[in-house]
């Protein structure tokens, strides 16, 4: 489609869960590090598995943020995404061109960080 010019990444992963099976992660971010901020969106899609309380899926739209540095890493690219209204701001390390990381708003990694990792498809 020639009107859509921007690039559009997609990750998914499954991050741990306190009381359920784990939490299906669904992250599609349209736009470029180096657009213009209207144009870096993103679409955020949390299931829950076997919860005893089956919560709604999540879903989350708004723009994310390129940050630059981990309380660690001075050189990390973080991305910081969004959403609009009602919705936790997510902060994902940049690991490398197919893995994005959760880690916390003080951008430090967490103790199981191998286990929220979301990988590009």
């Amino acid at each position: 489609d020639a009107g859509m010019s921007a690039s559009q990444t997609n990750y998914q992963g499954t991050l741990p869960c306190r009381n359920c099976d784990g939490i299906d992660l669904d992250v599609t971010m349209q736009g470029e590090e180096m657009a213009a901020p209207e144009e870096r969106t993103f679409t955020l899609n949390a299931t829950y598995r076997n919860h005893p309380q089956t919560p709604p899926d999540e879903n989350y739209a708004g723009n994310w943020e390129v940050l630059s540095g981990t309380a660690t890493d001075p050189d990390a690219t973080v991305y910081e995404l969004t959403p609009d209204g009602e919705g936790q701001i997510y902060y994902f390390l940049k690991l490398d061109e197919q893995t994005l990381e959760l880690i916390d708003p003080q951008r430090r990694r967490f103790q199981n960080s191998d286990m929220l990792r979301l990988r590009r498809l």
